[in-house]
Protein backbone atom coordinates (compact mmCIF):
# COMPACT_ATOMS: atom_id res chain seq x y z
CA UNK A 1 0.00 0.00 0.00
CA UNK A 2 1.21 3.41 -1.04
CA UNK A 3 1.68 6.16 1.69
CA UNK A 4 -0.29 9.01 1.66
CA UNK A 5 0.74 12.78 2.31
CA UNK A 6 -0.53 13.16 6.07
CA UNK A 7 2.10 15.26 6.98
CA UNK A 8 4.71 14.14 9.87
CA UNK A 9 2.15 11.65 11.46
CA UNK A 10 3.17 8.06 13.09
CA UNK A 11 -0.93 8.04 13.97
CA UNK A 12 -3.59 10.32 11.60
CA UNK A 13 -7.10 9.55 12.56
CA UNK A 14 -9.72 11.00 10.37
CA UNK A 15 -13.29 11.23 10.50
CA UNK A 16 -13.74 7.87 11.82
CA UNK A 17 -17.43 6.39 11.97
CA UNK A 18 -18.77 3.03 13.20
CA UNK A 19 -22.26 2.16 13.20
CA UNK A 20 -23.26 -1.77 13.94
CA UNK A 21 -26.55 -2.88 12.77
CA UNK A 22 -28.88 -5.23 13.99
CA UNK A 23 -32.08 -5.91 11.76
CA UNK A 24 -33.62 -2.33 11.69
CA UNK A 25 -31.72 -0.93 14.51
CA UNK A 26 -28.16 1.21 14.57
CA UNK A 27 -25.80 1.78 17.06
CA UNK A 28 -23.32 4.44 16.77
CA UNK A 29 -20.42 3.26 18.22
CA UNK A 30 -18.44 5.68 16.63
CA UNK A 31 -18.85 9.56 15.07
CA UNK A 32 -16.46 12.01 13.74
CA UNK A 33 -13.41 11.45 15.13
CA UNK A 34 -10.02 12.51 14.67
CA UNK A 35 -6.99 13.01 16.09
CA UNK A 36 -3.31 13.03 15.30
CA UNK A 37 0.17 11.70 16.96
CA UNK A 38 3.59 11.62 15.86
CA UNK A 39 6.50 9.83 16.44
CA UNK A 40 7.19 8.39 20.16
CA UNK A 41 3.94 10.14 21.20
CA UNK A 42 2.10 8.43 24.38
CA UNK A 43 -1.13 8.75 24.70
CA UNK A 44 -4.22 7.83 26.61
CA UNK A 45 -7.65 7.17 25.57
CA UNK A 46 -10.00 7.45 28.66
CA UNK A 47 -13.63 7.58 28.70
CA UNK A 48 -16.72 5.83 30.71
CA UNK A 49 -17.90 2.22 29.94
CA UNK A 50 -19.78 2.31 25.98
CA UNK A 51 -17.75 5.38 25.24
CA UNK A 52 -16.39 3.61 21.94
CA UNK A 53 -12.81 2.82 23.73
CA UNK A 54 -12.47 -0.51 22.80
CA UNK A 55 -14.48 -0.09 19.40
CA UNK A 56 -11.57 2.45 18.27
CA UNK A 57 -8.69 0.45 19.66
CA UNK A 58 -9.72 -2.20 17.25
CA UNK A 59 -10.24 -0.34 14.50
CA UNK A 60 -7.01 1.09 14.93
CA UNK A 61 -5.28 -2.49 15.24
CA UNK A 62 -6.76 -3.16 11.95
CA UNK A 63 -8.65 -5.75 13.51
CA UNK A 64 -12.14 -3.95 12.84
CA UNK A 65 -12.85 -1.80 10.11
CA UNK A 66 -14.43 1.50 10.37
CA UNK A 67 -17.81 1.92 8.46
CA UNK A 68 -16.49 5.67 7.51
CA UNK A 69 -12.93 7.59 7.49
CA UNK A 70 -9.62 5.99 7.49
CA UNK A 71 -6.60 5.23 9.80
CA UNK A 72 -3.35 6.33 8.35
CA UNK A 73 -0.35 4.81 10.47
CA UNK A 74 3.23 5.73 9.32
CA UNK A 75 1.41 7.05 6.47
CA UNK A 76 0.05 4.10 5.00
CA UNK A 77 -4.05 3.95 4.73
CA UNK A 78 -5.55 0.78 6.58
CA UNK A 79 -9.39 1.04 6.42
CA UNK A 80 -9.60 -0.96 2.93
CA UNK A 81 -6.83 -3.42 2.87
CA UNK A 82 -7.80 -6.85 3.25
CA UNK A 83 -7.17 -9.94 5.54
CA UNK A 84 -4.09 -10.84 4.03
CA UNK A 85 -2.39 -7.19 3.89
CA UNK A 86 -3.72 -6.43 7.35
CA UNK A 87 -2.05 -9.28 8.76
CA UNK A 88 0.62 -8.49 7.04
CA UNK A 89 0.75 -4.70 7.84
CA UNK A 90 -0.34 -5.86 11.64
CA UNK A 91 2.89 -8.18 12.35
CA UNK A 92 5.10 -5.56 11.02
CA UNK A 93 4.23 -2.23 12.40
CA UNK A 94 2.20 -2.72 15.28
CA UNK A 95 2.52 -4.40 18.74
CA UNK A 96 -0.10 -5.03 20.83
CA UNK A 97 0.19 -5.15 25.16
CA UNK A 98 -2.91 -6.46 27.31
CA UNK A 99 -3.79 -6.22 30.74
CA UNK A 100 -3.68 -9.88 30.60
CA UNK A 101 -0.63 -10.38 29.36
CA UNK A 102 -1.43 -12.82 27.02
CA UNK A 103 1.65 -14.87 27.31
CA UNK A 104 1.88 -18.83 26.18
CA UNK A 105 1.83 -20.60 29.47
CA UNK A 106 4.45 -23.73 28.07
CA UNK A 107 6.38 -21.62 26.27
CA UNK A 108 9.84 -19.13 27.97
CA UNK A 109 10.10 -15.66 28.24
CA UNK A 110 12.23 -15.60 25.67
CA UNK A 111 10.21 -18.15 23.32
CA UNK A 112 7.23 -15.80 23.66
CA UNK A 113 9.30 -12.99 22.85
CA UNK A 114 9.98 -14.82 19.17
CA UNK A 115 7.13 -15.78 18.21
CA UNK A 116 6.47 -12.60 16.43
CA UNK A 117 9.56 -12.96 14.33
CA UNK A 118 8.19 -16.47 13.07
CA UNK A 119 6.68 -15.02 10.19
CA UNK A 120 9.82 -13.16 9.35
CA UNK A 121 12.28 -14.66 7.20
CA UNK A 122 14.95 -14.16 10.10
CA UNK A 123 16.77 -17.55 11.55
CA UNK A 124 16.70 -19.19 14.70
CA UNK A 125 19.15 -17.89 15.93
CA UNK A 126 18.53 -14.33 15.00
CA UNK A 127 15.51 -14.21 16.54
CA UNK A 128 16.58 -15.59 20.05
CA UNK A 129 19.78 -12.92 19.58
CA UNK A 130 16.82 -10.12 18.95
CA UNK A 131 14.33 -11.70 21.78
CA UNK A 132 17.29 -11.82 24.58
CA UNK A 133 18.57 -7.97 23.71
CA UNK A 134 15.25 -6.37 23.92
CA UNK A 135 14.36 -8.35 27.28
CA UNK A 136 17.77 -7.72 28.52
CA UNK A 137 16.94 -4.28 27.92
CA UNK A 138 13.86 -4.40 30.01
CA UNK A 139 15.76 -5.66 32.76
CA UNK A 140 15.24 -9.43 32.52
CA UNK A 141 18.38 -10.60 31.37
CA UNK A 142 18.42 -13.07 34.06
CA UNK A 143 14.73 -14.38 33.84
CA UNK A 144 14.86 -15.48 30.02
CA UNK A 145 14.52 -19.31 30.36
CA UNK A 146 11.45 -19.13 32.98
CA UNK A 147 8.02 -19.55 31.76
CA UNK A 148 5.26 -17.01 32.84
CA UNK A 149 3.92 -18.62 36.27
CA UNK A 150 7.44 -18.40 37.00
CA UNK A 151 7.41 -14.66 36.86
CA UNK A 152 5.31 -12.16 39.05
CA UNK A 153 3.48 -9.55 37.26
CA UNK A 154 5.40 -6.88 36.61
CA UNK A 155 7.59 -9.10 34.80
CA UNK A 156 5.21 -11.13 32.60
CA UNK A 157 3.72 -7.62 31.64
CA UNK A 158 7.81 -6.59 30.61
CA UNK A 159 7.88 -9.41 28.40
CA UNK A 160 4.62 -8.93 26.89
CA UNK A 161 5.96 -4.90 26.23
CA UNK A 162 9.22 -6.96 25.06
CA UNK A 163 7.04 -9.33 22.67
CA UNK A 164 5.07 -6.07 21.41
CA UNK A 165 8.61 -4.46 20.79
CA UNK A 166 10.26 -7.10 19.02
CA UNK A 167 9.26 -6.36 15.60
CA UNK A 168 9.94 -2.49 16.06
CA UNK A 169 6.59 -1.49 15.33
CA UNK A 170 5.94 2.30 14.51
CA UNK A 171 2.22 1.93 17.09
CA UNK A 172 2.08 -0.13 20.42
CA UNK A 173 -1.28 -0.55 21.15
CA UNK A 174 -1.69 -0.94 24.70
CA UNK A 175 -5.47 -2.10 26.53
CA UNK A 176 -5.51 -1.51 30.43
CA UNK A 177 -1.38 -2.54 30.47
CA UNK A 178 -1.42 -1.68 34.73
CA UNK A 179 -4.83 -3.47 35.08
CA UNK A 180 -4.01 -6.23 36.76
CA UNK A 181 -0.78 -4.81 38.48
CA UNK A 182 -0.39 -3.30 42.54
CA UNK A 183 0.72 0.49 42.52
CA UNK A 184 4.11 0.10 42.73
CA UNK A 185 4.66 -2.47 39.79
CA UNK A 186 1.71 -0.31 37.67
CA UNK A 187 3.86 2.59 38.08
CA UNK A 188 6.77 0.72 36.68
CA UNK A 189 5.49 -0.38 33.58
CA UNK A 190 3.57 2.76 32.72
CA UNK A 191 7.24 4.58 33.02
CA UNK A 192 8.93 2.07 31.36
CA UNK A 193 6.58 2.75 28.53
CA UNK A 194 7.17 6.07 28.74
CA UNK A 195 10.84 5.62 28.38
CA UNK A 196 10.13 3.11 25.59
CA UNK A 197 8.19 6.30 23.68
CA UNK A 198 10.81 8.43 23.94
CA UNK A 199 14.00 6.40 23.53
CA UNK A 200 12.88 4.28 20.46
CA UNK A 201 10.31 6.72 19.17
CA UNK A 202 7.23 4.68 19.29
CA UNK A 203 4.14 6.15 19.50
CA UNK A 204 2.03 3.91 22.20
CA UNK A 205 -1.63 4.65 22.37
CA UNK A 206 -2.72 3.02 25.59
CA UNK A 207 -6.43 2.44 26.68
CA UNK A 208 -6.51 3.05 31.08
CA UNK A 209 -9.47 3.85 33.83
CA UNK A 210 -7.11 5.21 36.11
CA UNK A 211 -6.33 8.88 35.57
CA UNK A 212 -3.45 8.77 37.80
CA UNK A 213 -1.07 7.05 35.26
CA UNK A 214 -2.19 9.72 32.54
CA UNK A 215 0.70 12.16 33.88
CA UNK A 216 2.87 10.16 31.86
CA UNK A 217 1.18 10.66 28.87
CA UNK A 218 1.53 13.02 26.42
CA UNK A 219 -1.91 13.53 24.99
CA UNK A 220 -4.75 12.27 26.89
CA UNK A 221 -8.12 11.39 24.46
CA UNK A 222 -11.40 11.90 26.32
CA UNK A 223 -13.82 9.62 24.53
CA UNK A 224 -17.88 9.86 25.49
CA UNK A 225 -20.77 8.93 23.53
CA UNK A 226 -18.34 7.91 20.35
CA UNK A 227 -17.03 11.48 20.08
CA UNK A 228 -14.18 12.97 21.12
CA UNK A 229 -15.13 15.19 24.15
CA UNK A 230 -11.73 16.65 24.55
CA UNK A 231 -8.43 16.28 23.56
CA UNK A 232 -6.03 17.31 26.79
CA UNK A 233 -1.77 17.84 26.27
CA UNK A 234 -0.82 17.23 29.44
CA UNK A 235 2.79 18.80 30.83
CA UNK A 236 4.58 15.28 31.14
CA UNK A 237 6.15 14.08 34.43
CA UNK A 238 9.90 12.67 33.45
Amino acid sequence: MAKANVANYSVQVKNLEKIYRSGDIKVRALEKVSFSLGEGDFAAIVGPSGSGKSTLMNILGTIDKPTAGEVYIDGVPTAKMNGNQLANFRNKKLGFVFQAYNLIVGLTAEANVELPLMMTSMSPHERRKKADSILSTLGLSDRLMLKPTQLSGGQQQRVAIARALVNDPTLILADEPTGNLDTHSGDEVIKLLREISRKRKVTIIMVTHNPDITKYCDMVIHIRDGRVEKMEKKGVVK
